[in-house]
């Protein structure tokens, strides 16, 4: 069983040739919206990877709401637990170069009340795997990293978008998500000590006890747990866009790991998804069926 707590949003995508610099206006070449958020892309991922899912998050009354949730229903992730409140579903403003590369601005909206009161009640079980993002206030996050823990579940943080006053909550983690750039930050805020990302992320697995996982794009996957320093490939791709694939691999992550697969076997499924959501556009809509992880990988 994976919990996911975490945003839902609508994504406002437009596509250009080249995204434009700071002050820069481009003419774009197509638009369209698709279900998305963190929360959503991961919960979404994990079930299209076999995995039972129930999503925790909320939406607002508006006509942004029902696309959001779309995709899940279709899926058939849990979603009663999934509130509707006065005001508006959270959205992503999403360009997308022609090169796939993305810059996003996502408007929290509804995500925001998704605090620590809201998943007061919630319950877990032992050996039950939760994911979480940094789209919803950091409140909650912690307090269900802390209720993951005293129930025996498993959690995993994905640090995305960086927060810097999100350090500490990654050690509360069984396994904390990162990808390079927000590797390096967080390594700095912490002061992990090392003169290369590998030797910073085993003084963190070494000091916390707790393992990390560095995404690297197209140079594959970093591991480091206090047992071991693992390395996974990525497959070689045209990306035709990006967004999703963290998510996607996030969510491949969790359910690897909640069906049982060695560390190093869930790595490599979730990257393989990950690389896979890069050749369509949109995030949710990319996440690869468990069919098409599989022939992927023979």
């Amino acid at each position: 069983m994976i919990t996911v707590v975490g945003s839902i949003n609508l994504d406002l995508i437009a596509a250009m040739d080249r995204l434009p610099e700071p002050g820069e206006t481009v003419l774009g070449n197509n638009f369209a919206t698709a279900p998305g958020g963190k929360g959503a892309n991961q919960a979404l991922a994990a079930a299209r990877a076999g995995a039972k899912v129930r999503m925790v998050g909320a939406v607002g009354r508006d006509s942004f709401a029902g696309e959001a949730v779309e995709l899940l229903k279709a899926g058939g992730v849990d979603l009663g637990r999934v509130a509707e409140i006065e005001g508006a579903t959270g959205i992503a403003v999403i360009f997308v170069g022609g090169d796939g590369e993305n810059v996003i601005a996502v408007i929290p909206g509804a995500n925001a009340t998704v605090d620590a009161a809201a998943i007061r009640n919630l319950e877990f079980a032992p050996g039950e795997h939760i994911l979480l993002q940094h789209e919803i206030p950091l409140a909650a996050v912690e307090a269900v990293l802390d209720s993951g823990r005293a129930a025996g579940s498993v959690t995993l943080l994905n640090t995305a978008p960086f927060r810097a006053d999100a350090a500490p909550l990654l050690a509360k983690a069984d396994y904390a998500v990162a990808n390079e750039t927000e590797f390096d930050l967080f390594a700095d805020v912490l002061s992990l000590p090392g003169g290369s990302r590998e030797e910073r992320m085993r003084a963190y697995a070494a000091t916390t006890g707790r393992a990390i996982i560095v995404t690297l794009g197209g140079d594959g996957v970093l591991a480091a747990t206090p047992q071991e320093f693992l390395k996974v490939a990525a497959m070689k791709i045209t990306p035709v866009d990006t967004v999703g694939a963290g998510d996607t691999f996030c969510g491949y992550l969790g359910a690897g790991l909640d069906s049982g697969l060695p560390l190093g076997e869930a790595l490599r499924r979730a990257a393989a998804a990950g690389s896979l959501a890069c050749l369509k556009p949109g995030a949710q809509p990319a996440i690869p069926l468990s069919a098409e992880v599989d022939a992927a990988l023979t």
